[in-house]
């Protein structure tokens, strides 16, 4: 494995997939990786790191990458699955099975960040490959939007906590649900400030 800082990009002959992930740094739901292979007789024009975009324009741009890419997948791993192996062990298995689910074997793998996942293709980290790899920054997108779904989908179920306003990232609107109402079951316990609210004695919500 090779991991690009700021050298020139390998050159890669053949299919080229894209993976980033989403979800690492919130205290609650899934992590989720991406892999995108695009097509480059379709186009999609005004890819970035989807952290860039707005919302609207993510959901825009991952319609056009669903409809245009020759092949991509999405996979999600669960809160329990995290607390069990931890967030690193989390991330690279949905980004291994992200590349193992597209529908196309690519010849080669750009992964964003610093390291790979242990897969049977040749890949390479690229770090900040977000904003540099057109088919990285694709994958990025769509694994961002899935993932502001779920916690969309959870807010529905989970009100309380204000999922839809901070997607489960640790902002102070996040700590004063969690020290009122403790812990819903998607809650990652291995994450300290999940682990203080259980350690206060705050009985699980379970509804």
């Amino acid at each position: 494995m090779n991991t690009i800082f700021q050298d020139e990009l390998p050159i890669v002959v053949g299919l080229l997939a894209g993976v980033d992930e989403a979800g690492r740094g919130p205290l609650v739901g899934n992590v989720v990786a991406a892999a995108v292979i695009l097509d480059k007789n379709k186009p999609v024009d005004g890819l970035a790191d989807s952290k860039k975009l707005s919302a609207k324009r993510r959901e825009q741009l991952a319609e056009q990458i669903r409809e245009r890419a020759i092949a991509w997948s999405v996979i999600s791993i669960d809160a329990a699955e995290i607390d069990r192996i931890n967030i690193l062990q989390a991330t690279m298995l949905a980004m291994k099975q992200s590349v193992e689910q597209l529908a196309v074997v690519p010849e080669h793998v750009f992964i964003d960040g610093n390291r790979c996942p242990q897969i049977n293709i040749p890949a390479t980290a690229i770090v900040k490959g977000d904003a540099r790899v057109a088919e990285i920054s694709a994958a990025s997108i769509l694994a961002k939007v899935e993932r502001d779904a779920q916690m969309l989908a959870l807010h529905e179920t989970w009100p309380q906590y204000g999922f839809d306003k901070h997607k489960g990232y640790p902002t102070k609107a996040h700590f004063e649900a969690l020290a009122q109402y403790g812990p819903c079951p998607e809650h990652r316990r291995s994450y300290a400030p999940v682990r203080r609210a259980v350690a206060r004695d705050k009985e699980p919500v379970t509804s």
